[in-house]
């Protein structure tokens, strides 16, 4: 697993290993920054559900302004603070060692682009799109990646569904403020 592009193209990240771990496959990531490509540079990004903190060091790397790292695990923290330190993308990034519900519930903070990627097949994911628009910027997009089987709904309060991208047994679903035309 490697940075594509930007400021720390092609170094390597660590993950933690096991059957707990997933992270998004180089062909979701490498797709995910081609559709919001253009929208990155100087913005503010949550990688929910961290991780490896791959997202968010992504989004770092092409011009983010900051990035926030979420993961109720101390060894996935450890992970993206090792991954950001191997990258030099430390200054731009904080990591909280949090429950992402509790965090969205309690954060005065907003976002402009939001990855969601929560263990599969638990209901976490229709939890977090529900609390979501609540830290979102009026322009801001959300993006979620889930199973195929997993069927998103058209709209999240003031969000609609713009787009999926089905990748095998991976989708990508992109929301965007209904105000917004176009992604």
């Amino acid at each position: 697993m490697r940075v594509i592009t930007g400021k720390a193209r092609g170094r390597k990240l660590q993950t933690l290993s096991g059957n707990d771990v997933r992270p998004t496959t180089d062909i979701v990531k490498e797709a995910v920054f081609s559709i919001i490509q253009f929208g990155i540079e100087g913005r503010t990004f949550l990688d929910a559900y961290a991780g490896s903190g791959q997202m968010g060091i992504e989004a770092l790397s092409r011009g983010a302004a900051k990035a926030v790292f979420l993961d109720n695990s101390r060894q996935s923290c450890e992970i993206v603070r090792k991954n950001l330190e191997v990258t030099g993308l430390s200054e731009n990034a904080v990591i909280k060692n949090t429950d992402t519900l509790s965090y969205l519930t309690g954060t005065p903070e907003k976002f402009d682009i939001v990855f969601i990627d929560p263990p599969y097949r638990t209901g976490i994911l229709m939890q977090t799109l529900e609390k979501m628009p609540g830290v979102m910027k009026k322009g801001g997009i959300m993006i979620c990646e889930h199973p195929v089987e997993e069927k998103m709904p058209e709209e999240i309060q003031d969000f609609v569904l713009k787009k999926e991208y089905e990748y095998g047994k991976i989708v990508i679903s992109l929301y965007s403020h209904k105000e917004v035309v176009g992604i």
